[in-house]
């Protein structure tokens, strides 16, 4: 007779499906919205931990590798005793082919800052994590998404990295969403939150050679600059002439690649873990 398979000393403890909500987890449906999901990595401390744990939410960009940045963090997860959450938005939701729609935050009615919010709500209620205030990186799309996330929710973010963003929004109440926030009101129901913003740990950060255009041309416009380096240098001074200090990170050697930048960006999460009451 063929002995049973071994099984991990977890799956021994837990519950057969429990088991599938450590480590690393399969996909989850957005319960309010099902079009929309996530994936975690629920680190080992989880089990044994009385408090709730922190969390970091990694943004993916237009090619919706949410699974990839996940698993980029595993080790660090277990290291830092983080919850580390990877919504994944699929294209082709409100328009067939809409690659860009999330990353203005709304789009044809759907406001996916909202959705983030539910998706960690949603773990919130399945876990035991600290999901008042959540750490938030976004690379190249979700850059784009992160800092514009920040202008409605700084009071909900504990620190706030972007990520090599094509295209950047500036605080400017006279030029309209999404180059400026003119009209912030009248779309979000909220103001820009300057104050929250002014208190929260900023990292900006791009690879050093980053420089090609042919994504984010726009002929016409004033978009801060040609290359991803040039913009995000334009937001960075917008943020300090706001009163909003950034630690800025040039990556040397580094194109547009994502994982490339992360070990700079975890030096900043785990700088500012360290600081978390």
């Amino acid at each position: 007779m063929t002995s049973p398979q071994a099984t991990p000393d977890s799956a021994r403890v837990l519950d057969p499906t429990e088991f599938y909500y450590g480590g690393p987890t399969p996909f989850f449906a957005l319960q309010s919205d099902q079009r929309f999901s996530y994936c975690l990595y629920v680190p080992s401390a989880h089990r044994t931990s009385e408090t709730p744990l922190p969390l970091l939410v990694l943004m993916h960009g237009t090619q919706r590798t949410a699974e990839r940045y996940r698993n980029d963090y595993r080790e660090w997860a277990e290291q830092n005793d983080t919850i580390v959450l990877a919504p994944l938005f699929p294209a082709g939701i409100a328009q067939p082919g809409d690659l860009h729609g999330f990353k203005r935050l709304t789009f044809e009615g759907i406001r996916y800052d909202q959705i983030l919010l539910d998706i960690i709500a949603e773990v919130a209620a399945r876990f035991r994590v600290d999901a008042d205030r959540f750490y938030l990186h976004g690379f190249s799309g979700g850059g784009q998404f992160a800092h514009r996330f920040a202008y409605l929710h700084a009071d909900r973010l504990a620190a706030l990295s972007i990520g090599a963003p094509g295209r950047v929004t500036r605080i400017n109440p006279e030029v309209d969403w999404w180059l400026g926030t003119a009209n912030v009101r009248e779309l979000f129901g909220t103001d820009v939150k300057l104050e929250e913003l002014r208190k929260l740990p900023v990292q900006m950060i791009v690879g050093g050679e980053d420089t090609d255009t042919w994504e984010i041309a726009e002929p016409g416009i004033d978009a801060g600059g040609d290359t991803r380096i040039e913009r995000l240098t334009t937001l960075r001074k917008n943020f300090e002439s706001n009163g909003i200090d950034v630690r800025f990170d040039v990556v040397p050697g580094v194109a547009h690649r994502g994982l490339l930048i992360q070990p700079v960006v975890k030096d900043f999460i785990t700088g500012e873990l360290a600081r978390r009451p």
